[in-house]
């Protein structure tokens, strides 16, 4: 009962802008051929009523023509590692003895950062990096890019039954790995794409990319009438992975993980009711105004030439600042009107009043049904479950994905919503609110609205596994 009136609220609420357009347009017919002799419209001519009538319309019609168009999600497709390249505690723990012998710290620090790191037995690396010892190189990473972009983009054809020639934007988001040609070029080239697609690279942005790309296309949409757009959501592994010795770089080695996603977006009206989703909005807040934000996450040098992504301390501190900056945007768009009522007067009493009172949260478990937060870790899952005040049913997608694929990046908020779909979770009207976080430091933000009950599909990369889900976690696992 309750769960049928939140949908009929929120249909109720997102049309209301439309009822009150009709309206108005009924009624101002309605008194303009009014027959009444005390009525001042009466005493116009029918050519008069007639160019006022034509005018109205036309304004309706200029409204219509230039609201937004509503951007729909038509499916989405993950990439599954295939299970010879899975990465076990031990392999892992064995594999950095040997390569870094001479540094039982070093050896220590790595041990216990995958005793805590929330991952599982599954997770995977690619080829290159099983090898002792390691030596990446170009194409190797290229090789890599292959693996999982065309994996994920021929399930996503072959889910959608859409040809390659009908796509007319491609966006491919990887971070650190950019070529020449450009993996998108790659994409066209492989898949037979038209000569004439939008296609763009983008990288160097983290994990948040992949929220970035769904607004980008969203924007391209928004120009771009009866378009297909697909976005591919990656970071390549292989030449990104540190062989140095400096603890603060090997941290992203026990965390960063294959994966990757291919989404289907498009504007047409005819896919309304074969869609999975409509995108609501996109929220973006980039908290880089000081240093501090810039050295939380870069790339650095150590003393023996090795390259490798630096986490800063303070990390969850800016993680954190950056989270009320995209909250404190995305809160009026999606919140009822009651916790924005709170939130305003808790405001007003902090900042005008000066009243002694801790910032109040809005409960955002009215505003959305499903939550993915990006599984960048199991620290960064802890601490927005605290923070939004979510319950061990909200955050399990993401620590399931953490466990199963491991940190994907840009990418852990698709396997993050597949898992919620295995599970059968997903009914017609239920809200998604995605989190991803980002250097810079960048929070982004996307809603989705399922447009119906989604089946269980017997493919996808849960499909073998979901059963098994979820699992027991263990503050720490102690491995030796």
């Amino acid at each position: 009962m309750f769960k049928s009136l939140k949908q009929t609220y929120h249909y109720f609420i997102d049309h209301v802008p439309k009822l009150l357009l009709l309206t108005l347009t009924f009624a101002i017919l309605a008194q303009i051929y009014k027959q009444s002799p005390y009525h001042p419209l009466n005493h116009l001519n029918l050519f008069h009523k007639l160019i006022f009538t034509f005018i109205t319309i036309s304004i309706l019609t200029f409204f219509y023509l230039n609201k937004p168009r509503t951007i729909y999600l038509v499916d989405f497709a993950c990439f599954k590692p295939p299970s010879i390249l899975r990465v076990p505690y031990a392999t892992a723990a064995e594999h950095g003895r040997i390569i870094l012998a001479s540094q039982p710290k070093s050896i220590a620090f790595q041990v216990k950062i995958f005793e805590r790191s929330g991952l599982g037995e599954e997770t995977c690396l690619p080829y290159p990096l099983h090898y002792l010892p390691p030596k990446p190189n170009f194409m190797d990473a290229r090789d890599e890019s292959e693996l999982v972009i065309f994996s994920a983009m021929d399930n996503l054809l072959q889910q959608t039954g859409i040809n390659p020639k009908d796509i007319d934007i491609l966006i491919v988001n990887c971070s650190l790995f950019a070529p020449t040609p450009s993996i998108s070029a790659m994409v066209v080239n492989k898949f037979k794409m038209r000569s004439n697609i939008k296609s763009y690279n983008l990288s160097g942005m983290g994990c948040s990319a992949g929220l970035i790309s769904i607004d980008f296309a969203k924007n391209l949409l928004q120009v771009h009438p009866e378009s297909y757009a697909v976005v591919i959501s990656t970071e390549i592994i292989t030449p990104n992975s540190y062989l140095g010795k400096e603890r603060s770089m090997l941290l992203p080695n026990c965390l960063f993980r294959m994966g990757g996603a291919a989404i289907l977006l498009t504007n047409k009206r005819s896919q309304r009711n074969h869609a999975k989703y409509s995108l609501l909005h996109v929220v973006r807040t980039h908290k880089g105004s000081d240093e501090k934000s810039y050295r939380c996450v870069q790339q650095e040098e150590d003393k023996e030439g090795h390259v490798g992504i630096a986490l800063n301390v303070d990390l969850m501190l800016i993680a954190g600042n950056s989270l009320k900056s995209n909250i404190s945007t995305i809160g009026p768009l999606v919140l009822p009107f009651s916790e924005q009522v709170l939130f305003l007067f808790n405001l007003l009493g902090r900042k005008v009043l000066k009243l002694d009172m801790k910032p109040y949260i809005p409960d955002f478990k009215k505003a959305f049904d499903h939550f993915c937060i990006h599984a960048g870790g199991r620290a960064v899952i802890d601490e927005l479950q605290k923070n939004l005040r979510l319950s061990h049913e909200h955050v399990e997608a993401s620590r399931m994905t953490l466990h199963r694929f491991g940190n994907t990046s840009s990418s852990s908020l698709w396997y993050e919503i597949g898992y919620m779909e295995a599970k059968g979770r997903m009914k017609k009207g239920d809200r998604v609110w995605q989190i991803g976080f980002g250097s810079g430091f960048k929070c982004n933000s996307a809603v989705w609205q399922c447009n119906k009950d989604i089946e269980v599909t017997k493919h996808g990369a849960w499909a073998d596994c979901i059963h098994r889900y979820p699992v027991r976690e263990d503050d720490v696992v102690k491995l030796f």
